[in-house]
């Protein structure tokens, strides 16, 4: 509990120096002449600071209240080493120094922290005695305990005169006597935080310095234990846009906030590696920490070792090292370098030969020389060389040096403008190198999502190694074994959506994009093949997606194509171009929030006027920041949350925690509130009960927090062969697994294949043999080298999937090639092309036999619409298995041009390659036989007609599949049409508009509307089904689910962060009320199952007001004319916005009597007609808007089960409903003319009933199917 509790800058703050009877000693022997030089004195801590430091005693319970930044009970005692302190008096006769620094032997500090190995890591060097004082110097610290947890340190160490008068007692900063020797002792000060502050944390110690060396050494305690009690106050900043600023005179310090909620933040100076090392060396630093090397930094400046180190750990994000990190090791620590397991350490230059010639497998990084070595047997890889051309070529566009920034400047005698100035120059040069870095990461593990089951939770990476080029394979081969590539997978497993995801979604490359919307084995491309006979530098683009694009190749691709990079083509520029990065996420300018003066730190009752101050301060700010603003706002109200939680005002933390499910849900603090909640009084609790919003947010925290413990990381598995007889449900996991196919029913079928005359189990060494014929075929199609001939006679996203031995054929000697779109003959000889049919053109397909000598050969005859002559082929001991692949192929090429769905041309694909390989695998007279099981379009075509009404195929345009990346196919719940202005005003794809798609618990698909390719698969918006969606503008898509909440997304970033929870039941409809003006306010409305009506401010997120109707389960809602109309099951209400009912059409009689129910209604409000449809009647009945007791015409709709949704576009009403049709029902549209009220058009192209309508611009017309089907149509309105 105590780790949820707030933290401030400041975890604790040690000094460490020599004691003073070491001192005393060396100074008498310095007089009596005994060391001719200054020996090197033991560290000993001297004092330790550590919230909090005050406290009031409650009068309820008798504990303390420390209001402050602090973990309390995270503590233990630290016993100094006790020994006699003589009364060693300075010339002015205060305390000693010994007796002022350490007046307890007993020091209590917080558990992380070690306090033995600290003066070490203060004094790496040493102690040193000097007889000259000596400039100060800096250095960091990073501690790590056991479970991986860091804090951070920064250590100043500076030096204080010293001497002893002839009778022992010590001057300090007093008058000496000029026969007496000067000394000066160094003493260190080290702060620590949870935090990387790095440059913050030494600005405060400058400021501190400052007075520290005018103060007297009677003060010097109560001067640092004040200056930890100011540090102590400061909050930390949420992540996002607000940054946070104090004043330590003489300097201000700024605290920057984290990009992200998982990245640290960045406060130290990340182009330093760059000015160390050439990009090769930077390069090669990386790939050490990608494959888990033994590291070690060099360097003769302690400050450089922690500050180079901790950027390369910026550089891998989100890979996270989970190694020993240990960046500063002193003399006495050099045994670590001994440990067996991986790490990465730093230590002086000078130990450097020692190190290399006494330890094995390091790698050696010299900072100081900018060098990278080995030392014996130590075997670094080369990384991607894509990857690493890519990356060099992007460091070329970087400005690294400040001083040519400040040519154009005048000169300024405003320290804190300069300052200002170089922090905003850091930042943006820190944000262009995380993005350099980030791409560099992107492109190394793109191909990682391609071989990963999200549903059984497994990486083939075998299939990965594979997939990856020759040179590059040693690397992937060190980098799978490693505990952060693990973490890594465990991550993209989950779906997480943090920066890699998002440039690595954005970077896609067209090509990329057109085929994840297709389930077919992998391929290369005609594409892909052309590369080989083109130079390396459009290579480069094979694995970098949209990095480095090639737009000859992006013009071949059909559809439109966008242009995701903003860097030149290396095509269209010099080599001496620079390249800037292919993707950049936007960076909003930070505001600066300036707390209020420090106060007397240590006592309790200015501290509390201090937090009282600083939240009174806040307040303010809120109440000013525009609701529009609502990612600052959120900031403001965490800010506000964690003051008000350290002042003991536990109620109005939890409030203002409530206000970031409306503003930002991303950086809402689970574990805070979950400690706030336990830690209510009984008062507080029966206060928070009384009010609506804390009683929500508690239920909801409680909920979380007991899902958060019965849920794990999840694990990850790697692709193994089965090793025992598996039954069907086993073998559908172990192909799933596989990668070779997910569809349930196809893995099915292919049991049957693989079980025909045995018991229905698959004996393991079949299965092997399967999966090795499989793999065999894959890698033979990616040897296919055809000639340049060859392939100008083919589309580029053509693949070649099977080729046949060397036959006879009517056309002459040559092996017969399959694509998905024809079959080709590749003549021996002079190599050339002989097209022999696209499977769209043929006519027929038979085996025949063709005589030679004595002998009958079997051979293959095509017949095509668009030859008079037939191809034959003897194809021999092949021609049966040929047989039933073509026509698996014809079958399929011809349903996907009758339904406008091109996956059954995928699908059949899928079908005949697994013929292929059950053949292969069986090598039995049963392997014909078996194969045919596979034959799903073959036979279909015998048993069901394929041809597609005439009214359906004139309609349709197209179809697509929004469960492709899933094993089963599921319901579409709710489709969104959304214009390109919706996708973000400033963002590149701004003129794209998008088809959003809601499936089953809570999952939604994006497609881009322009090309119908597959934007996000799997955007995750809660848990439960969502009934609703509704476009409200730029920045905001609304989300209606089944668990009582609103989501909001923003449909640029894809970032669902906010949240409306006021509904109690589940929220049913959405609708936008028009603006009158421009200017006025936006208000949208929402409407819950048991009838509950909420107006929404848009702008605010805030309730303008609420009703209730008394209905039978409310379902919907539209906005017409000023007045609201609300759909339940039993009736359609007019209802005014205060929430009275105007009317009420109930059901009509004749369908009462059935048990029915209304389902949707459409109205005409320019022609006072309204259209209402029922679950359970085949009818639409019209109603006249100025007699509304019975419906003057019923609509008839022919073998209509049921309507289930409406919509109107221009003067038509579509009605989707689903049909009669025994156990499987028939999902039709109905085309209503609304001016005759007859039926025009009756639409059938989905196998399972209609869930949702919705129009694209009046152009077009969506639908989509219930889970039997599950896919979405494309119709052409006219």
């Amino acid at each position: 509990m105590a780790d949820n509790i707030p933290s401030g800058l400041l975890e604790a703050c040690v000094v460490v120096g020599a004691s003073s009877e070491n001192l005393k000693e060396l100074y008498q022997a310095q007089l009596q002449g005994k060391e001719k030089e200054l020996p090197t004195l033991e560290a000993e801590v001297l004092q330790v600071h550590a919230p909090p430091f005050v406290f009031k005693e409650s009068e309820n319970d008798g504990h303390g209240h420390a209001p402050a930044f602090s973990r309390v009970q995270r503590r233990r005692s630290f016993l100094k080493k006790k020994r006699e302190r003589p009364a060693v008096s300075s010339s002015n006769g205060t305390k000693t120094i010994d007796s002022s620094i350490s007046s307890a032997d007993d020091l209590s500090v917080p558990k992380n922290i070690d306090l033995i190995a600290l003066p070490q890591l203060c004094f790496p060097g040493g102690l040193m005695v000097a007889t000259e004082n000596q400039d100060d110097s800096y250095h960091f610290l990073v501690f790590t305990d056991v479970f991986g947890n860091q804090t951070h340190g920064v250590v100043v160490q500076y030096y204080k005169s010293l001497q002893f008068s002839l009778d022992g007692s010590a001057h300090q900063n007093g008058v000496r006597s000029s026969k007496l020797p000067r000394l000066y002792t160094a003493y260190g000060i080290c702060v620590i935080s949870k935090y990387p502050y790095y440059n913050a944390l030494r600005d405060c110690l400058s400021s501190f310095l400052v007075q520290l060396k005018n103060c007297r050494m009677i003060d010097f305690e109560e001067q640092v234990k004040e200056f930890s009690a100011k540090l102590a106050l400061v909050p930390i900043p949420p992540p996002g846009q607000l940054q946070v600023a104090f004043n330590l005179k003489p300097l201000a310090i700024v605290l920057p906030p984290r990009e992200e909620m998982d990245r640290p933040v960045v406060d130290l100076d990340l182009h330093l590696p760059f000015l160390c090392f050439r990009p090769e060396q930077i390069l090669q630093v990386i790939c050490s920490i990608l494959t888990e090397q033994r590291v070690v930094f060099f360097s003769s400046d302690w400050a450089k070792l922690s500050l180079v180190a901790e950027c390369f750990m910026f550089f891998i994000h989100p890979l996270r090292w989970q190694h020993p990190f240990v960046p500063v090791l002193s003399r006495q620590m050099l045994d670590f370098l001994m440990a067996p397991t991986a790490y990465i350490m730093g230590c002086h230059l000078h130990h450097l030969e020692e190190v290399a010639s006494e330890t094995e497998d390091l790698i050696l990084v010299d900072i100081d020389d900018g060098s990278v070595s080995s030392s014996c047997d130590a075997d670094l890889p080369e990384m991607p060389l894509t990857a690493m051309e890519c990356f060099k070529r992007r460091l070329e566009g970087l400005k690294m040096h400040h001083d040519l920034e400040l040519c154009r400047h005048g000169s300024s005698s405003d320290l804190s403008d300069l300052r200002a100035r170089r922090r905003q120059w850091q930042r943006t040069l820190n944000m262009e190198i995380l993005n350099v870095t980030l791409e560099l990461i992107v492109n190394i593990f793109r191909d990682v999502h391609d071989h990963l089951n999200f549903e059984h939770r497994v990486f083939n990476s075998e299939e990965f190694l594979r997939a990856q080029e020759p040179a590059d394979q040693l690397f992937y081969k060190k980098v799978l074994d490693t505990h952060m590539f693990h973490s890594f997978l465990r991550e993209r497993l989950n779906r997480k959506m943090d920066a890699f995801s998002r440039m690595e979604i954005n970077t896609r490359s067209q090509a990329y994009r057109t085929r994840t919307m297709s389930d077919s084995p992998r391929r290369p491309t005609m594409q892909e093949m052309a590369r080989k006979y083109t130079g390396p530098e459009n290579r480069l683009s094979k694995r970098l997606g949209m990095s480095l694009p090639n737009l000859l190749e992006e013009r071949a691709l059909s559809g439109p194509i966008r242009q995701l990079s903003l860097m030149k083509s290396p095509l269209q520029s010099d080599r001496a171009a620079t390249y800037r990065a292919g993707f950049k996420f936007p960076s909003k300018p930070l505001k600066t929030f300036k707390l209020p003066e420090f106060p007397p730190p240590l006592a309790f009752h200015y501290v509390q006027n201090y937090y009282l101050d600083l939240i009174n301060q806040l307040s303010k700010v809120i109440s000013v920041v525009s609701p529009e603003d609502s990612s600052l706002l959120a900031r403001y109200y965490y800010l506000r949350g964690l003051v008000n939680s350290v002042a003991g005002k536990r109620l109005d933390a939890l409030a203002d925690f409530q206000n970031l499910y409306r503003t930002d849900t991303d950086i809402f603090p689970v574990d805070l509130v979950t400690t706030l909640v336990d830690s209510l009084q009984p008062s507080e609790r029966t206060s928070a009960d009384r009010r609506p919003d804390l009683k929500r947010l508690i239920s909801r925290v409680k909920k979380s927090s007991e899902q958060a413990r019965l849920e794990d990381g999840g694990s990850v598995k790697k692709f193994e062969l089965p090793r025992t007889h598996m039954l069907v449900d086993d073998f559908i996991r172990r192909v799933q697994e596989s990668g070779i196919v997910k569809d349930l029913g196809t893995i099915t079928r292919l049991f049957e294949a693989l079980t025909v005359g045995q018991l229905k189990q698959v004996d393991p060494e079949v299965f092997r043999y399967f999966y090795t014929i499989w793999k065999e075929t894959e890698a033979e199609a990616q040897d296919v080298d055809l000639p340049t001939s060859v392939l100008e006679h083919l589309e580029t996203n053509e693949c070649v999937y099977k080729v046949s031995t060397s036959v006879k054929t009517s056309h002459g000697v040559g092996k017969i090639a399959m694509t998905q779109r024809r079959l080709f003959l590749l003549t021996e000889g002079r190599p050339g092309y002989v097209e022999v049919a696209k499977f769209r053109d043929i006519e027929e397909v038979k085996i025949s036999s063709a005589p030679f000598l004595l002998l009958r050969i079997p051979s293959l005859k095509i017949k095509t619409s668009r030859r008079r002559e037939t191809f034959e082929a003897n194809l021999k001991s092949e021609c049966d298995l040929w047989h039933l692949m073509i026509k698996e192929m014809w079958a399929g090429r011809k349903m996907a041009d009758e339904h406008k769905d091109p996956q059954y041309v995928q699908q059949a694909l899928t079908n005949a390659l697994l013929m292929d390989a059950v053949v292969g695998c069986l090598q039995s007279q049963k392997a014909i036989y078996s194969a045919s099981k596979l034959a799903f379009f073959d036979k279909m075509k015998n048993e069901v007609p394929m041809m597609v009404p005439k009214t359906t195929a004139e309609t349709l345009k197209h179809k697509i599949n929004p469960s492709l990346n899933l094993p089963s196919p599921q319901a579409v719940d709710i489709l969104l049409y959304t214009p390109g202005q919706l996708s973000g005003v400033n963002s590149e794809s701004s003129g794209y508009p998008k088809l959003w798609c809601a499936l089953s618990d809570g999952k939604v698909v994006v497609f881009d509307a322009a090309s119908w390719s597959m934007q996000q698969n799997c955007l995750q918006v809660g848990t439960s089904r969502l009934n609703c969606m509704l476009g409200v503008d730029h920045q905001q898509l609304w989300f209606g689910s089944q668990d009582s909440v609103i989501y909001i997304i923003n449909p640029y970033s894809m970032a669902c962060n906010k949240q409306l929870t006021e509904h109690r039941a589940e929220v049913t409809g959405l609708a936008l009320e028009d603006r009158p003006e421009k200017y006025s306010t936006l208000v949208a409305y929402s409407c819950s199952a048991e009838g509950t009506v909420i107006s929404w401010d848009v702008a605010t997120l805030q309730v303008r007001r609420h009703f209730r109707l008394a209905c039978d389960r409310l379902q919907s809602l539209q906005i017409h004319g000023g007045r609201l109309w609300c759909g339940a099951q039993d009736c359609v209400m007019e209802v005014r916005r205060n929430g009275t009912l105007h009317r009420k059409i109930a059901l009509p009689d004749h369908l009462r009597d059935f048990s029915s129910s209304y389902s949707s209604f459409v109205l005409f409000n320019e022609r006072e007609m309204l259209y209402t449809g029922c679950l359970n009647a085949g009818e639409l009945c019209v109603w006249h808007l100025s007699d509304l007791k019975k419906p003057f015409q019923r609509i008839q709709l022919p073998d209509c089960a049921g309507v289930i949704c409406m919509i109107k576009v221009k003067n038509q009403i579509w009605v989707g409903c689903h049909g009669h049709g025994g156990s499987k029902a028939r999902g039709k549209i109905y085309v209503v003319d609304s001016e005759r009220h007859l039926v025009e058009k009756e639409l059938v192209a989905h196998s399972d009933s209609i869930q949702t309508l919705c129009s694209a611009e009046d152009r077009y017309i969506l639908s989509g199917a219930a889970g039997l089907d599950g896919k979405i149509a494309i119709w052409k309105v006219e």
